[in-house]
């Protein structure tokens, strides 16, 4: 049975969202990903020695991703008090400043600082925009939707790549930061979806994010879906960002550059989020997109300390690989924004893909940890290893969601 048209005006609101929450995703990720890129050129700038510069990257990397924590309950909850596009505006606002900031840092407590401050900001986009899409869609097409706003959204990262490796690191940030700016000329054309402003004149509790962690049923979906997700970073902020230190580890003689690594890696990914997402509608199951994709993810893991070594452009085919095996957020955090009522949508839908990239910080400590024992190579392998096979069990404590409406709120 087909699936009825909405009419013209919310088919042209969904159009705009789709618009805007894809372009906010695009400045959102180039934002996250130039920190990565012009990490390297950026700490030997402002005086940091060589010795110290991995240890200092992380240590950077682990503010940015507890300034995302803090920021995705704070967003989420706004998201589902004040509005969806309350968010849009806030988050959007702060993470540009932040980042234009950041062209003008002299010290590392200048740089610590503002990347907490862009974490923050950063930490509400993705989220909001998901949901905002996802209340203004028809059930059975949603996905469609919610796969353009991340495959739109991860061209920033290979933006991020481009311009990270072409041009001065300031210059870098600058060019985030104006784009952000750009950007919130577009966010006033867009209105609040109806299931969000119908939600108002409902006596319901609105943002509870403690509701969500509540022993039950909730906290199982919940906790769920971030660590079906863990993996997901493991690629991108582990791997990836650190390239050339596993390049090393490897015992290769050309090391691979990370703004190669993140192209490579993003360029994969955005096909992964493609077809994940038109995978989801083809077999018409959220949970069976996101298992395949584990498994690719395990493949490629098991690839990249296998024949990775072998040439430089081995190293970057496996990167490619684990890109896009990575390529299945946009599908979470819609079975995220599924999972849940309208009045604890986006604070679920928000706060997921941010503890979800908040655990770099476990992810990067545990790779501290065993380093020192196992070597590199041998601590990537079993914190990987732990995050998938942890993933494969949680995916279980997921309700299917395909095609759910999203009428309904959580009492």
């Amino acid at each position: 049975m087909n699936a009825s048209p909405l009419p013209l005006d919310l088919q042209r609101a969904a159009r705009l969202a789709i618009l805007v929450s894809a372009l906010g995703y695009f400045v959102d990720i180039y934002d996250m990903v130039i920190f990565s890129v012009v990490r390297a050129a950026s700490l030997e700038a402002i005086g940091v020695p060589a010795a110290e510069r991995m240890s200092v990257g992380v240590r950077l990397l682990n503010m940015q991703m507890m300034g995302m924590l803090a920021g995705g309950i704070l967003w989420g909850v706004l998201g589902d008090r004040r509005g969806r596009l309350s968010v849009l505006f806030g988050s959007i606002f702060l993470y540009s400043a932040a980042n234009l900031a950041n062209a003008f840092v002299q010290t590392v407590e200048q740089y610590s600082l503002l990347r907490v401050l862009a974490g923050i900001g950063l930490a509400g986009e993705l989220g909001a925009g998901i949901t905002l899409v996802s209340e203004l869609m028809s059930k059975e097409h949603r996905g469609y939707g919610t796969t353009l706003v991340a495959t739109n959204g991860v061209m920033g990262a290979i933006a991020a790549a481009l311009v990270g490796s072409r041009l001065d690191w300031r210059t870098a940030y600058l060019i985030g930061g104006c784009m952000g700016f750009a950007l919130l000329c577009l966010r006033v054309t867009v209105h609040e979806p109806r299931l969000f402003t119908a939600l108002k004149e409902q006596v319901v509790s609105r943002g509870n994010f403690l509701r969500l962690l509540k022993p039950g049923p909730s906290a199982r979906r919940y906790l769920s879906v971030v660590l079906v997700g863990v993996p997901i970073w493991f690629v991108i902020g582990v791997l990836i960002t650190f390239a050339p230190e596993f390049g090393k580890a490897l015992g290769m003689k050309e090391v691979p550059l990370v703004a190669h690594a993140v192209l490579v890696g993003n360029v994969g990914t955005v096909l992964g989020d493609v077809g994940s997402g038109l995978f989801s509608q083809f077999t018409r199951s959220r949970k069976k997109s996101v298992a395949l994709f584990l498994v690719l993810g395990a493949l490629g893991t098991a690839a990249l300390f296998t024949v990775g070594s072998s040439s430089l452009w081995a190293f970057y085919a496996c990167c490619g690989v684990l890109g896009f095996s990575a390529g299945y957020m946009a599908v979470l955090v819609t079975i995220a924004a599924e999972q849940f009522g309208t009045n604890l949508r986006a604070t679920a839908a928000t706060t997921v893909p941010n503890f979800i990239r908040g655990s770099t910080v476990l992810l990067t400590s545990g790779l501290q940890l065993a380093t020192p024992s196992l070597g590199l190579r041998g601590a990537a392998l079993c914190v990987g290893g732990l995050a998938l096979a942890v993933a494969f069990v949680a995916l279980r404590g997921i309700d299917e969601t395909f095609g759910r409406d999203l009428d309904f709120v959580e009492t």
